[in-house]
């Protein structure tokens, strides 16, 4: 599957979301995209951007390990037909999560949960941070 129509899953996923530990779990599972994305261009993608591809790969790393336990929606990837347009909307959709984690933190009183939504929130800024490095990086 494109990376293009997984990030609009993992969207449409975090949309339906009910409740901040859904969040949470979305939030790594656009992580582990993010890994995935970065591999597959790392290893075929533009040569002056495999440096930058790798890196994201690296970041996306924790989110594939706490999400494993569940089905983790990026290991359909086989293509990035459109690397720029899936690096966007990759951005894109991190923001969006990183503004819906803060809001969650803020309203629980949950302790785990805040800290949860705290650790996803530092992984998917660093994600994000690379996405946007390996974008500029592309002709």
């Amino acid at each position: 599957m494109d990376a293009v129509r997984l990030i609009s899953a993992n969207r449409a996923a975090l949309a339906r979301c009910g409740d901040g530990a859904q969040i949470v779990a979305e939030a790594w599972q656009a992580q582990a995209l993010a890994q995935a994305v970065g591999g597959l261009l790392a290893r075929c993608g533009p040569p002056q951007a495999r440096v930058e591809a790798t890196a994201l790969r690296a970041a996306g790393v924790r989110g594939a390990r706490v999400a494993g336990a569940a089905e983790v929606r990026a290991a359909r990837l086989t293509a990035v037909r459109e690397p720029r347009r899936a690096l966007r909307e990759l951005a894109e959709l991190l923001g969006e999560l990183a503004t819906t984690l803060i809001e969650v933190a803020a309203h629980t009183e949950e302790e785990s949960l805040y800290w949860h939504c705290l650790d996803a929130l530092d992984a998917t800024g660093d994600v994000a941070t690379r996405a946007t490095a390996l974008l500029h990086r592309l002709p």
